[in-house]
C-alpha cells in the first residue's frame, strides 16, 4: 500500500437524481445531459483535472413516471465509460450492474474489455437490485430474495474473478518466427458449476495492467456488509455524521479481517453533499436554497414508495397513522431503508404526511462553506478514520468547479491529497495490490 492519501470520486447525476426533481432547470446543465456524452466527457475531464480517483455511474433498470428525471432517461454505464475512456488518461471509471440480471460471462467480458480500452481503469459496483420491478423487464414474475439475491452475487464475484485469470500474462506469445501466437498450456477453462451458475469458460480475453476491475459494493444491509467485506475492494455508503461514519469504517474493517483479507485494502467512501462558497455564510444560503427548490412534497411522496417496491402511498389517507401494512412490499426491495422507516413513524407516532416530509426535512451537510471550511472537514473525516476518500455529487457545474478548483488544492497543499497522480490504473492510485494470477501462482508453487 502506498501512503494513505484522501480518496476521491465523482458521481454526476445529469439533469437530476433522487431528491434533484429539478436540479436540470440550472441553466448550466443541459437538458438532455443524462444522454449526452459530450457532456460526461467534459465532467470527467474536469475531475480528472481536480487528480479525481474516479467517475462513479450508478443506474437501475426498472423507472415509473416519477422517477428523478435522470432515472428516466440515462445511457448504459459501460457504453458511456468506454467513450470516457477515450478523452481520460488517469482517472478510473465504475460502473453499476447487477448480479441478479446479467448473464455472468457477457458481463464479465464487458468489464474486461472497458479495463482493457482503459488500460487498467476499470471498477465495478456490483448491485443485487434493489428495484423489485426489475425482474418484469427479464421475464420473471416476482423479483429474488434477499438470501437468493447475495448469493448469486457472491458466487458472481468469484467466478468473474476466475474468468478475469483465464489467460495467465504471458499466454500470447505472438512469435512471428515460429508462427506461434499462443502458448496453450497458459489458457484455462473454468467448467465452473456453482449453486446458481455453470460456466464452461474461457473468457476470449486477456488480463489489464491493472489484472482485475476493482470491486466495489454499496449494501448496507448484513448480507451487504458481508459481501462488501469479503469481496469488495472499495465500498460506497452514506454517513449522516462522523461517528455514525467511523461505526460504519469500523464495522466493515472488522468483517474483512474476519475474512482473511487486509482491512487496508478495502477503500470505504461514503458519499457527500458539497457546496462552496466565498464565505461558510454564503454557501449555507446557497445549500437552503438548492434544498428549497429541489424538494416539493408532491416529487417526496412520488418517490417515497421506491423502497417498498415502488408501492404506491398516494393510495392512502396522508393525515392516517402510517400505512406499516405497506412494509411487506418492501421485503424483495430496498429492505432495510423500507424498514427503517417504518419503524421510525412508529415510533414516532406518524402520519403517512408526516413520515414523507421527515425525507425533506433540511438537513446541512457537513461539507458546506468557503474553500477553507470545506477542505478542513474533509480532512476531519479522513484523520477520524471515518472514511478513505468521497464520493462527490456532481450536481451544479459551477460548484463542482469550485470543489476541483479551490477546494482540491487546500488538501493537496496540507499533504493529505495527491499533487499528481501516482499510477496510470485505478488500483495503482487507489493504493490497491494487482491480483496475481491464480494459475501462475499455481504452477509457481508446483515447481517448487
Amino acid at each position: 500500500m502506498s501512503r494513505r492519501t484522501i480518496k476521491l470520486g465523482a458521481v454526476p447525476y445529469g439533469t437530476g437524481g433522487p431528491g434533484q426533481h429539478r436540479l436540470w432547470l440550472d441553466p448550466e446543465i443541459p437538458g438532455d445531459a443524462s444522454v449526452d456524452i459530450d457532456w460526461f466527457i467534459q465532467t470527467a475531464k474536469l475531475a480528472e483535472q481536480g487528480r479525481f480517483d474516479l467517475m462513479f455511474i450508478v443506474d437501475s433498470q426498472f423507472i415509473t413516471p416519477h422517477s428523478p428525471p435522470h432515472y428516466l432517461n440515462r445511457l448504459e454505464p459501460l457504453t458511456l465509460l468506454s467513450a470516457v475512456a477515450t478523452h481520460t488518461r488517469h482517472l478510473g471509471l465504475v460502473g453499476t450492474a447487477t448480479t441478479s440480471f446479467n448473464s455472468p460471462f457477457n458481463l464479465v467480458r464487458r468489464f474486461a474489455s472497458l479495463d482493457l480500452i482503459s488500460h487498467g481503469r476499470a471498477g465495478w459496483n456490483v448491485v443485487t437490485t434493489g428495484d423489485a420491478g426489475t425482474a418484469t423487464n427479464y421475464g420473471l414474475d416476482e423479483h429474488y430474495d434477499y438470501d437468493t439475491r447475495y448469493g448469486r452475487a457472491q458466487e458472481y464475484v468469484e467466478l468473474a474473478r476466475a474468468l478475469w485469470d483465464s489467460y495467465e500474462d504471458d499466454a500470447f506469445v505472438r512469435d512471428r518466427e515460429t508462427a506461434t501466437f499462443l502458448d496453450p498450456a497458459k489458457q484455462h477453462v473454468l467448467n465452473h458449476e456453482g449453486t446458481y451458475f455453470d460456466v464452461a469458460g474461457p473468457l476470449n480475453l486477456q488480463r489489464s495492467p491493472q489484472g482485475h476491475p476493482v470491486i466495489f459494493q454499496a449494501g448496507d444491509s448484513d448480507q451487504g456488509r458481508n459481501l462488501g467485506a469479503s469481496v469488495g475492494e472499495g465500498i460506497f455508503t452514506h454517513a449522516p455524521d462522523l461517528p455514525s461514519g467511523q461505526a460504519f469504517y469500523d464495522d466493515l474493517k472488522t468483517r474483512a479481517k474476519s475474512f482473511g483479507r487486509d482491512p487496508e485494502e478495502l477503500v470505504i467512501m461514503p458519499g457527500v453533499k458539497v457546496v462552496v462558497g466565498d464565505t461558510d455564510e454564503e454557501a449555507r444560503e446557497i445549500e437552503a436554497s438548492n434544498h428549497e427548490r429541489d424538494h416539493g412534497f408532491e416529487e417526496a411522496l412520488a418517490e417515497f414508495g421506491r423502497p417498498f417496491g415502488w408501492h404506491d402511498f398516494r393510495q392512502y389517507d396522508l393525515d392516517a397513522p402510517f400505512p406499516v401494512q405497506a412494509l411487506e412490499h418492501g421485503e424483495r426491495s430496498f429492505f432495510t431503508q423500507a424498514t427503517k422507516t417504518t419503524q421510525r413513524a412508529v415510533e414516532n407516532g406518524w402520519t403517512l404526511r408526516q413520515t414523507v416530509e421527515a425525507t425533506r426535512v433540511f438537513r446541512k451537510s457537513e461539507f458546506v462553506g468557503s474553500p477553507e471550511t470545506v477542505a478542513t472537514k474533509l480532512q476531519e473525516w479522513w484523520e477520524a478514520r471515518a472514511c478513505d476518500g468521497f464520493n462527490i455529487g456532481v450536481d451544479h457545474p459551477a460548484n463542482f468547479r469550485r470543489i476541483v478548483e479551490e477546494v482540491i488544492p487546500i488538501l493537496a497543499e496540507r499533504g493529505v491529497f495527491r499533487r499528481e497522480y501516482e499510477a496510470t490504473t485505478l488500483r495503482g492510485n487507489l493504493g490497491l495490490p494487482i491480483p496475481e494470477n491464480r494459475h501462475t501462482v499455481a504452477r509457481r508453487a508446483q515447481a517448487r
